[in-house]
């Protein structure tokens, strides 16, 4: 049975899916069951117990059983027990109001240039991912926009999107940006005007060089740009660049500032195997806030890495090559003198889905960065559509709470409701110039709202998690989608 909220092993296609373990499988397989002994005890199906709010209540509270058993107390999701069964009781900390704008989610152009080139591996790989069984003649069309729309918009409580791009060299991209402005058009068309922001990928590491700064120029001029999308861990010869290198990041960020767009989202951390994961830290991000305070710096994954366990801040341990992972990001900063709530936002993009397996590392890596990039400044994104529906990642998000403990320790900010609704979405709507009030209410009344509200009185949620799922899926990935990430 697949379960409304996805604790597994599955990659976004650029790390390696980690095994979740024992522990986390049975936990899984106690919900799986319980969930049907509730639905016949409180008379649904079993589907229809899945799609509602008590079939995440129940999969949590299974959670939070299994975290305790393996004394990982740091943090728990705040579910009443009550909503194990009762919608009511489900919905007083699963259900929320909050203004959701995903800052990092992505599709795939299925008729693209990028199926003859260097990239046509995806395709192969795509038909074995579960979302191939959507019914599409052609599987890889199942990761179109249109699917896009509904595991994003209609399956989900979230109301505007930022559209972003995967690694690859400059004209061999899954979605091209020709696509991206379709899919806006496609959103627009339906009256959702403003749900979908859209970036434009630079590999200023890629030659020509100048070729490269040249086309930000005439992306300003031909496309609605928000933001910029860059990998500092990716390049030829497995070779990545620095924000603060004279030769590459300074003259980029330049061009930017140039540009009047003065948002660069930054791959940071997840580093791609192949690939020198110096490039993939944090530490030139600090140097470059410090040299650019115009540019706004949104690190997408915020440092994080798989292979490490986020703890407390040690800022001995730190000092030289120290610990990594989000820890390169607090020492940057610290280092430059680059203060909480400046121009560096942390993004939650593949973080927080990795990161709802392992409450105690969650409760430090978000403490963490709410300190060090201060409140104002953590963004909530979750990598979809690779994940599937990003609701289970909102309910997760919007239930969890870091102990008492560690907030009196190491002084972390409580997680209330007021704090949540920044990081869902207030924060990057002070940074993209978003009225959340006005989108909420264009939200609403346009015919993605309307559609929205019909679809729900008869959900039909996949649950399906997209992406490699195992060391052997994710290496062939690699081995077909040409050089870079293996």
């Amino acid at each position: 049975m697949r379960l409304p909220v996805k604790i597994d092993s599955t990659s976004n296609g650029e790390y390696a899916p980690r095994p979740i373990g024992a522990l986390l499988k049975r936990a899984n397989a106690v919900a799986a069951a319980r969930i049907a002994e509730h639905a016949r005890r409180v008379g649904e199906s079993r589907r229809g117990f899945l799609a509602g709010l008590c079939g995440a209540a129940t999969t949590l509270l299974t959670l939070n059983e299994a975290f305790a058993a393996r004394g990982n107390t740091g943090g728990r999701f705040n579910v009443l027990r009550e909503g194990a069964f009762e919608r009511a009781a489900a919905a007083e900390t699963l259900a929320g109001t909050e203004f959701i704008l995903d800052s990092q989610t992505h599709l795939v152009e299925p008729n693209g240039a990028w199926r003859t080139g260097q990239s046509a591996g995806w395709a192969a790989t795509l038909r074995g991912w579960p979302q191939a069984a959507c019914g599409e003649a052609d599987a890889v069309a199942c990761y179109s926009a249109d699917h896009f729309i509904k595991e994003v918009f209609l399956d989900s409580d979230t109301a505007i999107g930022v559209l972003s791009f995967v690694p690859s060299a400059p004209a061999d991209n899954p979605l091209s940006m020709a696509e991206a402005v379709r899919a806006r058009d496609l959103v627009a068309a339906l009256d959702g005007t403003g749900r979908l922001l859209l970036q434009f990928k630079v590999m200023p590491n890629y030659p020509p060089f100048g070729a490269q700064l040249d086309s930000m120029d005439r992306a300003v001029r031909e496309w609605p740009v928000a933001a910029w999308k860059a990998y500092t861990g990716y390049g030829p010869g497995g070779r990545g660049w620095r924000l603060d290198d004279p030769a590459i990041g300074i003259p980029f960020l330049e061009r930017a500032r140039r540009s009047g767009v003065r948002t660069v989202c930054i791959h940071k951390g997840l580093p791609f195997g192949g690939q020198d994961p110096a490039f993939a830290t944090c530490d030139d991000v600090g140097p470059a806030a410090a040299l650019f305070p115009d540019i706004n710096f949104v690190l997408y994954h915020s440092g994080y890495e798989t292979a490490v366990r986020e703890q407390a801040y040690d800022a001995r341990a730190a000092q030289g090559l120290g610990r990594r992972g989000i820890d390169t990001l607090v020492r940057s900063l610290a280092a430059a003198g680059v203060p909480p709530n400046a121009n560096v936002y942390a993004e939650l993009g593949s973080t927080w889905r990795n990161l709802m397996r392992d409450p105690s590392g969650a409760a430090h890596a978000l403490g963490k960065l709410l300190l060090a990039v201060g409140e104002e400044r953590v963004l909530w994104g979750t990598d979809s559509i690779w994940y599937g529906s990003p609701q289970d990642q909102i309910q997760a998000f919007r239930t969890f709470e870091i102990a008492p403990a560690l907030v009196d320790r190491y002084r972390y900010p409580e997680l209330t409701p007021t704090l949540k609704a920044k990081v869902f979405g207030l924060n990057a709507a002070k940074l993209w110039g978003i009225d959340p009030d006005a989108a909420r209410r264009r939200a609403e009344n346009d015919a993605i709202g309307v559609a929205k509200r019909v679809y729900t009185e008869g959900p039909s949620p996949t649950f399906e998690t997209y992406g490699p799922r195992t060391v052997a899926e994710f290496r062939q990935l690699r081995k077909l989608s040409g050089p870079g990430p293996e």
